[in-house]
């Protein structure tokens, strides 16, 4: 089951519960710490199995008709069960709700690491598309891939 969340140290305690479980992706303390402070501010899905934390996915705005799959992450337990596929159409739903035409997604290029080409077919699969790359958005070590879809339907 899908939910939003809003309370604010709701949504900061499950980004911390799964971002934790996924330090192979978010390795960076002070990046993953920054995703957890943030979240507060941004609307946030959970997908829930009973009382158990499966992952969740935040929205944020990044213009008047673009929103941005600012952070995603599913408890390695359940990987590759359509926990992640789930919350991407639920994405969709909230944005359409709120009235975004467009929504974006940023990750590592494809062919700079393993687990970040998972995550790019993943993405691919949800129905984004290749936007841009942005070699040095984060640094030489992590080029910037942009994928983006239309909410349009």
């Amino acid at each position: 089951m899908i939910i939003t969340i809003t309370d604010a140290n709701e949504k900061q305690a499950v980004a911390r519960k799964v971002l934790e479980d996924l330090t192979e992706w978010f390795e960076v303390k002070e990046s993953r710490e920054g995703y957890i402070h943030d979240c507060a501010d941004w609307t946030f899905l959970a997908a829930k199995d009973d009382d158990r934390i499966m992952g969740f996915l935040c929205l944020k705005k990044t213009g008047d008709a673009t929103v941005e799959l600012a952070v995603m992450g599913v408890m390695k337990e359940y990987h590759r069960n359509g926990v992640g596929r789930e919350l991407v159409e639920k994405a969709k739903e909230a944005a359409r709700a709120l009235g975004y035409g467009f929504m974006q997604v940023k990750t590592v290029k494809m062919g700079v690491y393993e687990d970040y080409d998972r995550t790019n077919l993943f993405y691919i699969s949800c129905g984004f598309k290749e936007l841009e790359v942005f070699p040095l958005l984060w640094d030489e070590a992590n080029p910037c891939q942009i994928y983006v879809m239309s909410l349009k339907t």
